[in-house]
């Protein structure tokens, strides 16, 4: 069986042995036994390389951070990670300044620290407990990248269609609801203002986006 270390775009780990392209974790969350107990233990919730520096350590180990997979990069900005700023500096470096570019309000400019962007994601993606965090959006205001809740199945919005997600990559295009249809945004409200401007995530190949 694999470990519970996929995620998807709820933030939900489950167990699947699609591997995805992006690694990431929200530190220690299994025991000795290589069970998740926990849903996060720190709030920097990122995204990482599958390998860096050409080393790729056991999975799971007693007191380390937890790896967890990702579809792609909108799965990941869904789920409510963001880009490491050690293995992924200079899509970091982009990631910080279009996300305080389109959020000029979320965070005092005095307080502006990697730490305080990750305090105000944390508060947009999870509540005690585990529970996702979502909001309503009419589906016509949302930018290329943003995933919605449809039957409790998570959708890409792309240019053109609708996307059904799972963890082997995207089903067939589906089109796009009316414009004013109000859709369950599972993206967070500070991910999407940074799609909206101009920070255009990565997306898993099987996507048909012509």
């Amino acid at each position: 069986m694999p470990l519970q270390n996929r995620a998807d775009p709820f933030g939900t780990l489950q167990s699947d042995r699609a591997r995805g392209s992006l690694m990431g974790n929200r530190g220690v969350l299994h025991d000795q036994e290589k069970a998740i107990v926990r849903h996060w233990s720190t709030k920097s919730w990122v995204t990482c390389v599958l390998d860096y520096g050409g080393y790729r350590r056991p999975l799971f180990e007693p007191g380390k951070y937890s790896q967890l997979f990702f579809l792609d990069e909108a799965t990941a900005f869904a789920a409510g990670h963001r880009p490491c700023g050690t293995c992924r500096k200079e899509r970091f470096r982009e990631f910080r300044a279009k996300w305080l570019n389109a959020n000029p309000e979320a965070v005092p400019s005095e307080k502006v620290t990697v730490i305080s962007i990750d305090k105000l994601l944390h508060s947009e993606r999870a509540v005690r407990g585990g529970a996702k965090v979502t909001f309503e959006a009419p589906v016509d205001t949302l930018p290329f990248g943003t995933f919605i809740e449809r039957e409790d199945d998570a959708y890409l919005i792309t240019d053109t269609a609708l996307l059904p997600w799972s963890f082997d990559g995207y089903g067939r295009a589906e089109s796009l609801p009316e414009p004013g249809t109000i859709a369950t945004v599972l993206t967070p409200f500070s991910i999407v203002r940074l799609f909206r401007n101009g920070f255009r995530p990565q997306v898993d190949e099987s996507a048909d986006l012509e």
